[in-house]
């Protein structure tokens, strides 16, 4: 018996690192997943190899109308959902705040910030109707909960997440729809895995990137979705409003190598 048999599942940016590590997992564990993004042939790939249970639509979380074909497609296809997991983001880093452009950072806020509040705009509708209650999970970082140099963009958009989803918690508790952010510092992944420049970092840079934290390696795709996983499913079910940090030690401060 799955954690997540009879659910049904929007997940965005599906394609690949996180995000495809969530599909595959919610799959695994019984529920029906409607997955996007706007790598395509990724997107297609993975569907294919996963199987049935899930289906891939191209998604641009930045558009209206796309989410609004999407909830309509899952609501048509598997039934109404009960889990939406806003995952889909990009990252910029290593810019000042002078430097950074009005044009990177509303990108930035578009995507991150933007996607999630249109995805909670229009699959909670949904939930609502179906009157089963349900679970998002919107992915903020750690940069949700504390500043980072160079990351203006993408620590204001993921601190707006972390207030977003706190909002909506407070309205859509009535309904039994619960809201809660995940915090991740540091994953496994393409987005993460690029230099300053735009160049992919070397194993040497990433590992002297979080070897200062206490566990002193960056996580894992897989680690990220067993906690999303965790608020999908019944097991948290009185958990709304509130942040799960899986950042390795990050947070509580760095290492003193000599102790």
């Amino acid at each position: 018996m799955g954690r997540l048999d009879g659910k049904v599942a929007i997940i965005t940016g599906g394609a690949r690192g996180q995000g495809e590590a969530e599909v595959r997992l919610f799959a695994a564990e019984g529920a029906k997943v409607l997955f996007g993004d706007v790598l395509h042939d990724q997107g297609e790939a993975v569907a294919a190899d996963v199987g049935s249970s899930v289906h891939y639509v191209p998604l641009d979380v930045t558009d209206p109308g796309a989410w609004e074909a999407a909830v309509a497609e899952t609501v048509s296809r598997f039934g109404a959902p009960d889990v939406l997991v806003n995952n889909a983001g990009v990252l910029q880093f290593g810019v000042s705040l002078v430097d950074t452009t009005l044009d990177d950072y509303m990108r930035v806020v578009n995507i991150n910030q933007v996607g999630p509040f249109l995805g909670m705009k229009y699959t909670v509708p949904a939930m609502i109707d179906a009157g089963k209650g349900g679970s998002i999970v919107n992915i903020s970082s750690t940069n949700g909960l504390a500043g980072f140099g160079g990351t203006m963009a993408y620590t204001a958009s993921k601190f707006a997440v972390r207030g977003m989803t706190k909002t909506a918690a407070l309205e859509l508790g009535r309904h039994g729809i619960r809201v809660n952010s995940i915090h991740p510092g540091g994953v496994d992944t393409a987005m993460t895995s690029l230099d300053a420049l735009g160049g992919t970092m070397t194993e040497e840079a990433q590992q002297a990137a979080y070897a200062m934290i206490p566990l002193g390696r960056v996580a894992q795709p897989q680690e990220i979705a067993r906690l999303a996983l965790y608020l999908a499913s019944d097991e948290s079910s009185y958990s709304t409003g509130s942040e799960f940090v899986a950042d390795g030690g990050m947070l509580a401060g760095a290492v003193n190598p000599d102790i």
